[in-house]
């Protein structure tokens, strides 16, 4: 038996071959021929590109908040060169001492839990059985998702002013009961101009402007579903029903976590669409929180009302921090 002789690579490390090795690469080229830049430079490159971004986020965002929590310890107007400082006296004024402010605000904040009780759960209500319909379509799946998406990407304050002449005395509300022979159901002062109905009509719009970013949730999540787990509850029997509601339901429960979150801080935060339908009339039967932090900062006439504003801001943001926590404290514990 003879054994072929073996072949050595020139240059191979560690072959213990002749000494045609590749020549160490020199210093600065990185091995492939072409300079290498200094350490030094490619940081600065960076720190010039990161700049812009961090100054900006300085000036609008940690100055304007520091900012805003110095101001709710003062008293000002927006224009005299000069805070009063008062220290929790605003804190106080919100939540028990003023006779004038802490009313109007617990009376927002009752408003503002039924917001936060009904929008989130009707939103969960009515998106969850539209995404389940819709991921069963077959056709025109593309543009039915497209139709019922379209009302969250139109502009918001015009289909505010629309929703406002469709809940008119003589709107298209009231018009369609009468057609249908419902006529002891239309609100001859309109939908907004009744106490008993302007808030329930608020939470329905709002749930309205709420359901295609949850459906589209939802449908994203019933798309990543195993067919075969689908497949195997068809083979033990269940229904359609039962699919849903013990199948289905449980495995889209972390979006359901979602979408009451960023319900909860909407509801919590959200005025635009009671400043524009209702300013919190009739009354103040549509007032909420966030109405009322902006009616203190920009519409008291110049009175010095900015650092109740402010604190009343505050006090929003820890209860939307405690709200969050417990709904991720929540989901943690469900998954």
């Amino acid at each position: 038996m003879t054994t072929a002789p073996r072949k050595t690579v020139p240059g191979a490390v560690g072959t213990g071959g002749d000494s045609h090795r590749t020549p160490a690469a020199a210093p600065g080229t990185g091995g492939t021929g072409k300079p290498r830049r200094p350490r030094s430079y490619e940081a600065l490159t960076g720190y010039l590109f990161v700049g812009p971004a961090v100054i900006l986020f300085c000036v609008m965002g940690l100055y304007t908040v520091g900012y805003g929590f110095a101001l709710s310890f003062a008293t000002w107007n927006g224009f005299t060169p000069n805070w009063t400082w008062v220290g929790l006296d605003n804190y106080a004024d919100l939540l028990w001492r003023s006779p004038v402010y802490a009313p109007r605000v617990r009376h927002a904040a009752l408003n503002t839990l039924w917001v936060m009780i009904a929008s989130p759960a009707l939103t969960v209500a009515v998106s969850f059985p539209l995404a389940v319909l819709l991921n069963r379509v077959r056709r025109l799946q593309s543009v039915l998702r497209s139709v019922y998406f379209l009302p969250y990407v139109t502009s918001g304050v015009a289909v505010f002013f629309a929703w406002q002449y469709i809940l008119q005395p003589d709107g298209a509300i009231n018009y369609l009961l009468d057609s249908v022979g419902l006529g002891s159901l239309s609100q001859p002062q309109g939908w907004l101009g009744n106490p008993s109905t302007a808030m329930p009509t608020m939470i329905a719009v709002t749930v309205w402007g709420h359901v295609p970013v949850a459906m589209l949730l939802y449908l994203t999540g019933l798309q990543g579903i195993d067919r075969s787990v689908l497949e195997a509850a068809e083979l033990d029997g269940a229904g359609w029903w039962r699919t849903n509601a013990s199948v289905i339901w449980p495995l889209v429960r972390p979006i359901t976590a979602i979408v009451m979150l960023l319900n909860l801080r909407e509801s919590l935060q959200g005025f635009q669409t009671f400043l524009v339908m209702t300013n919190g009339g009739p009354g103040d039967h549509t007032n909420v929180l966030g109405l009322e932090a902006y009616r203190l900062a920009f519409l008291k006439n110049l009175a010095p009302t900015l650092g109740l504003a402010s604190a009343l801001g505050w006090i929003l943001f820890a209860a939307a921090l405690v709200l969050a926590l417990i709904n991720l404290r929540a989901l943690r514990s469900k998954t």
